[in-house]
């Protein structure tokens, strides 16, 4: 009885002490926490109601964040802490990161911060560290020129044709859709593009004039996008090449709304990547570097877009972000040697 009165004043001493400084009276390690921030992350991405970027802090918890501080209790991590963690996730990246690597670094590290506060692990009042963003100032994408432009779309009609196996020129005739659809769209590659599906294409009708308009949802949630009118040539040949949905005439194709993936071979496989196809496409065009010996990948493509939409079409800012899902900040900072030329009839 002496020994259980002890320890019970004890207890009541530890969870008055916890109190006055806002923390939960039972702790809870780094581990624990992380394990219910990860949980909650995955629901959300298996139920597809989260960004694509969650994905993202998912990597950063897994790989850095649960080795290094396990069994660490997260209110006692000290700003030292946060810095040492810091030099030692660098090394094992072996580079320096980026601005972006280090918000999504941020954003991962605040979403745990706030399960624990949710989830009456810590208090909101505990001061928890927060970790740096800034880092190595990103280089500008290669991009392509417009000449470059129309010597790799001409190049594609033939290339397309090449391949020792009838895979591979599926595959080829897929990339070349693949390629034309991101020009004139400025959609990212992968889980964007790769997520279309022909019900999420339809037509927008606005003063007499027929749109095409098509629903991505990736990095930065759903949006609306409209292609350029070229894109229906596009949408042409992949309907024409998929067996399963040849007997939906094209015009009645969008009303129907087709539940099947956009970017997919003729036996309705769609490939996991197309970044390798790329790649021998840019090698075999001779279009693989740009001028400053930059390698172009997939999105260069994007990058050429918003480029070409600022200069040659004169598309203001806002209604480029809208386009491409893209803050007008960060395109002001990205094409800022752009801006000034787009007024250059008024600036001369």
């Amino acid at each position: 009885m002496e020994h259980a009165i002890a320890r019970a004043c004890d207890l009541y001493d530890e969870a008055r002490y916890r109190q006055r400084l806002g923390l939960a009276h039972q702790t809870h390690s780094f581990a624990q926490i992380a394990a219910v921030t990860l949980a909650e992350l995955r629901l959300k991405i298996d139920a597809s109601t989260g960004r694509t970027a969650y994905t993202d802090y998912v990597s950063c918890i897994e790989k850095y964040f649960l080795p290094y501080f396990a069994e660490r209790r997260l209110e006692e991590l000290s700003h030292t802490d946060i810095k040492e963690f810091e030099l030692w996730r660098d090394r094992q990246m072996q580079r320096v990161p980026k601005t972006s690597t280090l918000m999504n670094f941020a954003s991962a590290w605040n979403r745990l911060v706030a399960v624990a506060v949710e989830r009456g692990y810590i208090s909101e009042r505990v001061p928890v560290p927060k970790l740096t963003t800034k880092g190595a100032k990103g280089k500008t994408r290669p991009g392509f020129s417009e000449d470059e432009i129309k010597t790799l779309l001409a190049y594609m009609e033939t290339w397309q044709l090449g391949g020792t196996r009838d895979t591979e020129r599926e595959i080829r005739k897929l990339l070349r859709d693949y390629v034309e659809m991101l020009l004139l769209t400025g959609m990212r590659h992968g889980t964007e593009a790769m997520g279309i599906c022909w019900r999420h294409i339809e037509w927008h009708t606005d003063k007499g004039v027929r749109y095409l308009r098509i629903w991505v949802d990736g990095k930065t949630g759903g949006r609306w996008l409209i292609a350029k009118h070229r894109a229906v040539d596009v949408l042409k040949r992949l309907h024409a090449r998929q067996t399963d949905i040849a007997s939906v005439p094209f015009e009645d194709l969008f009303a129907t709304r087709v539940p099947h993936k956009l970017f997919r071979i003729s036996n309705g496989y769609q490939p996991v990547s197309l970044n390798g196809t790329f790649r021998r496409l840019m090698r075999d065009s001779e279009l693989l570097k740009d001028d400053a010996g930059q390698t172009r990948t997939l999105y260069s493509l994007r990058h050429t877009y918003a480029t070409l939409e600022l200069l040659r079409n004169s598309t203001d800012i806002h209604t480029l972000s809208k386009q491409i899902g893209n803050s007008a900040a960060m395109i002001e900072r990205h094409y800022s040697k752009l801006t000034a030329t787009m007024a250059a009839d008024r600036l001369a």
